[in-house]
């Protein structure tokens, strides 16, 4: 392997990098190669990324998983204590690559929390679920809460959590489904499950009409349970603690269990939990 003046990424680099992983070679060993064969550090780290994140969709699709699409992701490569919701310092508590899953601290204040569950509170109803059968909604026995949904930009405090979560995900608000509050009393739960649509469902086509995909989730904890309700991901045995003010988000690249975003809310075993969750989709939601 030789450089050249212009440090172009060339295709027969391309082929090395992929061939070196093909043979075991390790992200570190193959990034110190290049750099002792006079690649910069800047190039020979873009080079391996996006030659690698293309090998390996190539793969996917060949197998038959869906192509993967952007996806919303908050700006972490610095890898920052604290991120800039324009109106609020939002703390960055917990990050995960694989699946994509942040964990966010003090994204609502306490006022906010309180302001939507009142809000909310004269609105809720058996909570629903997408038919993807139909394209509809239905009562599901996975799924044990009482909600309601806030059109996108209800009323000022909407508008104003909207904005921030924009800016935090680096996705546009008008991608975003309306804010669902939720309520679970003891016993309630939201069995594990995808927010992407199936693909293979015959409803499906439908409801993607409306800004196609889901590709990220943002559930915000606005009352704490004294006992059990936090969101489960069993595909990497995690349990994010439903604490006021905080959120967790992910994101999933294609609609299938690659994502590894399996994940539900676990029964709530003493007091009542009070969670506000939004829905990003790949186009404007209508």
């Amino acid at each position: 392997m030789s450089t050249t003046e212009s440090q172009q990424i060339t295709p027969e680099l391309r082929q090395w990098i992929v061939d070196q992983a093909q043979a075991g070679h390790t992200a570190e060993s193959v990034l110190k190669a290049m750099m002792a064969s006079g690649w910069s550090e800047d190039v020979a780290v873009e080079a391996m990324e996006s030659t690698l994140r293309g090998h390996l969709e190539t793969r996917a699709v060949a197998a038959g998983l869906p192509p993967a699409v952007p996806v919303p992701d908050p700006r972490l490569d610095e890898s920052p204590l604290y991120l800039d919701g324009g109106d609020r310092r939002v703390h960055v508590l917990q990050a995960i690559f694989n699946p994509r899953v942040v964990v966010f601290g003090n994204l609502l204040s306490d006022e906010e929390c309180e302001q939507l569950i009142e809000l909310a509170r004269p609105r809720l109803a058996r909570s629903l679920t997408v038919a993807t059968k139909t394209g509809g909604e239905e009562v599901n026995a996975d799924r044990t809460s009482n909600g309601m949904f806030f059109q996108r930009g209800e009323n000022e405090l909407v508008q104003r959590i909207e904005r921030r979560l924009a800016r935090l995900v680096n996705w546009p608000e008008e991608n975003g489904e309306g804010l669902q509050i939720l309520q679970y009393g003891p016993g309630a739960e939201y069995k594990p499950h995808y927010d992407y649509f199936d693909p293979a469902e015959p409803g499906t086509p439908t409801i993607l009409r409306r800004g196609g995909q889901r590709v990220g989730t943002v559930v915000m904890y606005l009352g704490e349970p004294t006992k059990g309700g936090g969101t489960v991901f069993p595909d990497v045995h995690l349990e994010v603690a439903p604490k006021r003010g905080n959120a967790v988000f992910f994101s999933y690249d294609r609609a299938h269990p690659s994502t590894r975003t399996l994940h539900g809310g676990a029964p709530v075993l003493e007091g009542e939990k009070w969670i506000a969750t939004k829905w990003l989709r790949e186009r404007r939601f209508e």
